[in-house]
């Protein structure tokens, strides 16, 4: 009997333990449709000038804006593609600072539309060994440019083509290559949504950047480009008094966003002048994390 009206009295106190308890989920921290990471073009001045090397760039993000992703841009450490040596430091250092390798960024390696049809092939094969490169540091994603000379029908054809053959090989490492509209036809969120659709592989796709449309209205070019996005370039230039962008309306741009449904990294890209690039990318942050829960 006693240890009955023990059993009962401690079924008692953890019931009600129970009830006063605040739910669990109450702590649990409400997971973002979105993440951010840090495009290494924001530090361009800073890395030009030789005050950031590239292989610090992982600690540098996690320890100066606590941003555990990155993006990298090729031109960075362009002759470190195949070496792995290099790389494998790298990725050591993205590892022993939580960061997540995002993406690289590739310029200068040719343009995947060029008229001439070797040059073409050339591009396409210099892009190899920055798939194999994003491969080695856990990246998803290597970013290229759709550039080339001609009407915006020979350049779609040829820009293709180009596209198939490299997602092809970057479908072996399970790479995706990603498009941005960077200048020129590209910039016209139609043109390259259409090229993506024609390209029709699931691992070759967008990433819209919200600063890059010229004659082309950025709204409509971001709408245009969700459907195929992998990755979200967040561009800033400069921020009022309240930390809003004055060149874009994000509250606008990131309902777009969210309204496709994506779910992935929005990298902050800032290029203003006006603040310096730690500023800049500290504002840029701030700003982001306002549609967090959106």
């Amino acid at each position: 009997m006693n240890s009955r009206r023990t059993f009962l009295k401690n079924l008692g106190l953890a019931t009600a333990g129970l009830a006063l308890a605040p739910s669990l989920d109450v702590f649990a921290a409400k997971k973002s449709w979105f993440e951010i990471s840090l495009a290494e073009w924001s530090l361009h001045k800073t890395l030009f000038k030789g005050d950031l090397k590239n292989i610090d760039f992982p600690e540098f993000a996690a320890k100066k804006f606590d941003i555990h992703a990155v993006e990298y841009v090729n031109q960075f450490f362009k002759d470190k593609a195949n070496d792995s040596a290099y790389l494998t430091d790298l990725n050591n250092r993205a590892k022993d600072n939580g960061v997540k390798n995002v993406l690289i960024m590739v310029d200068g390696e040719g343009n995947l539309g060029d008229e001439d049809n070797t040059k073409r092939l050339q591009a396409v094969e210099n892009h190899y060994k920055w798939v194999d490169a994003a491969a080695f540091l856990g990246c998803g994603s290597i970013r290229v440019n759709a550039a080339g000379k001609g009407t915006p029908e020979e350049v779609a054809k040829r820009v293709i083509e180009s596209l198939s053959t490299l997602a092809d090989y970057g479908k072996k490492s399970n790479i995706n290559v990603i498009v941005e509209n960077h200048g020129g036809i590209s910039s016209h969120g139609d043109w390259l949504a259409g090229v993506l659709k024609a390209v029709g592989k699931k691992n070759c796709g967008s990433l819209p950047d919200f600063g890059n449309f010229y004659e082309y209205d950025r709204y409509q070019g971001v709408t245009d480009l969700m459907p195929y996005a992998k990755g979200v370039s967040a561009k800033t230039h400069d921020f009022d008094e309240a930390g809003n962008e004055t060149k874009v309306d994000y509250d606008r741009m990131m309902r777009i966003v969210k309204k496709a449904k994506f779910k992935g990294h929005v990298g902050i890209e800032y290029e203003g002048s006006n603040l310096p690039e730690v500023e800049g990318i500290i504002a840029s942050k701030k700003l982001l994390e306002r549609y967090k829960n959106l």
